[in-house]
This record gives C-alpha cells, sequence and structure tokens, in this order.
C-alpha cells in the first residue's frame, strides 16, 4: 500500500512538471511570435523610409504602438522596465506624428530613436533575465 502512495506521488509529479514545462514553452513561443511581429512592423517602417511611402510608415508605426499596450509587451512589472516601454512609445509616437506630416528626416529620427529604446530595452530584459539565473 505505502509503495503505491509513492509511485502515485511520483507520478502526480511528473505530470505536474510535464505541464508547467509545457506552460513555459508556450509562454514562450508566444513571447517569440509577438517579438517577430514587432520585428515585421519595423522592417515595414524602414521599407517606408526608404521609398518614402508615408502611408505605409504610418500604418505600420500605428500598429506597433498600439502593440506596446498589449499584455503581451509587458515582460517584466517594475517600473524600469515600464520607462523602458514608454521611452519606446514616446519614440514610436514621434514617428507616427512625422509619418503624418510627410517629415521623412523626422520620421528617419524617430526611426533610430525607437530602434535606440528596442537595443536598450532588450539588452535590460537579457541583464535581468541572467541575473534571474544566478
Amino acid at each position: 500500500m505505502r509503495t503505491k502512495f509513492v509511485v502515485v506521488t511520483l507520478l502526480a509529479l511528473l505530470a505536474a512538471s510535464v505541464i508547467m514545462s509545457s506552460a513555459q514553452n508556450k509562454k514562450s513561443r508566444a513571447t517569440k511570435e509577438f517579438m517577430r511581429d514587432k520585428l515585421e512592423l519595423t522592417q515595414g517602417i524602414l521599407e517606408g523610409l526608404a521609398v518614402e511611402n508615408f502611408d505605409l510608415i504610418l500604418s505600420r508605426s500605428q500598429r506597433l504602438s498600439a502593440m506596446s499596450q498589449e499584455v503581451g509587451w509587458k515582460v517584466f512589472e517594475n517600473p524600469d522596465y515600464e520607462q523602458q516601454s514608454i521611452a519606446f512609445r514616446r519614440n514610436v509616437d514621434a514617428l507616427t506624428k512625422a509619418a503624418k506630416n510627410k517629415n521623412l528626416d523626422g520620421a528617419t529620427l524617430a526611426y533610430v530613436r525607437a530602434t535606440m529604446s528596442c537595443v536598450e530595452c532588450h539588452k535590460y530584459v537579457r541583464g535581468r533575465l541572467v541575473a534571474s539565473l544566478n
């Protein structure tokens, strides 16, 4: 009877471990897909800048700004990450405004700033992930 209890308990723990691992993989996959969507939008913006297509710049920048408000955007719940997101949105909103005004130089500068905020945020997130592993 005791052996049966131990076996059942071990099987339950194994099942819980598999379920948790599966949930993490799904979340990781969803995050990767979300990030891929953001990358495609930024590539569309760069294309719009290169060919001076303000409608393309505008549509992609508006979608990117909207994505930054979605739940999938929030990787961390802390003030530093929130500030990173605010800086990104400010740069994307400047990009949108420049596209509306058909200001190619302003849109290009805002794109560079938004790209820099992406890189800074990714450095921050990688640093947080590495720190959490130690």
